[in-house]
């Protein structure tokens, strides 16, 4: 039985047949086409993002701080011996001699000036750099501008070796002139160091190098006389240098008021003349 596209074909050869056509080529059935089903159009996946923390603006440097550095003491200053203090102090005192942060005044000095007095003290007294005597013995305040703080010290009913003693800067300055910033910059490690271990309640600057190193201060010293600042724990009082006694003798007067605004906050009386 014939299907009907057979029927369609014999039909058509009929049809050419009586329309004269005698010759049909071959003709190989061709590949079948695959059509392609519709496509599924997908969306790309967006790449994997990076987990990002958003990170808080990076803080200003901080401001540098006045005390540059303290030595890593065994325990608190307040509980140190007085044998531990001496030894912390030796220490110190060999790493100044050895010191050479200040090429100029390394090659200039005679010795280095470290600092005497009480490991112990209540009392700190603070000047700025030594003289041609203190570089000759190695010890501050032993000039003419010592003699006079020797009188100041007796005034107040204390001897030297009941106070501690140093200097912003270890080495003489050539000519006796004032230190620089940045020889004040280099020896401020000691200076906080000697601080540290002796532990002051009281710090008196003597003129207005050891009270603008100090204290961080611009003004001048006549405004920041009778008034107590802090450094650590510390009460600060500034006056005159002795050496400035020395030029203006009428200035002995307030430098006395000062040294008795400080034995009253210390509740003490000088003594009787």
């Amino acid at each position: 039985m014939l299907t009907n596209p057979q029927r369609a074909l014999r039909q058509k050869l009929s049809d050419w047949q009586r329309a004269g056509v005698t010759h049909v080529p071959h003709l190989e059935p061709s590949a079948p086409v695959s059509v392609p089903r519709k496509m599924e159009l997908q969306t790309p996946e967006a790449p994997p993002t990076a987990s990002v923390t958003a990170s808080p603006p990076p803080s200003p440097p901080p401001k540098p701080s006045k005390s540059v550095a303290s030595p890593e003491l065994p325990v608190s200053p307040s509980k140190l011996t007085l044998t531990q203090r001496e030894q912390e102090l030796s220490t110190l005192a060999q790493t100044v001699a050895n010191c050479t942060r200040c090429q100029e005044l390394a090659s200039t000095r005679t010795q280095t000036v470290f600092g005497v007095g009480n490991p112990k003290a209540q009392v700190m007294f603070i000047g700025e750099a030594p003289g041609a005597d203190e570089d000759k013995q190695g010890e501050p305040f032993v000039g003419r501008a010592g003699q006079l703080m020797n009188k100041i010290i007796e005034a107040c009913g204390w001897q030297r070796s009941d106070l501690y003693i140093c200097n912003i800067l270890r080495c003489r300055p050539p000519g006796n002139r004032n230190p620089t910033p940045e020889e004040a910059g280099n020896c401020r490690e000691y200076l906080d160091g000697q601080i540290g271990i002796v532990d002051p309640e009281y710090i008196v600057c003597w003129g207005s190098v050891a009270a603008h190193n100090l204290l961080d201060e611009t003004i001048s010293i006549g405004k920041l006389r009778q008034k107590w600042f802090k450094y650590g724990r510390a009460k600060v009082l500034c006056t005159y240098h002795p050496s400035y006694l020395l030029r203006n003798p009428a200035a002995k007067k307030p430098v006395w008021e000062d040294m008795k605004f400080l034995l009253a906050e210390m509740g003490l009386e000088p003594p009787s003349a």
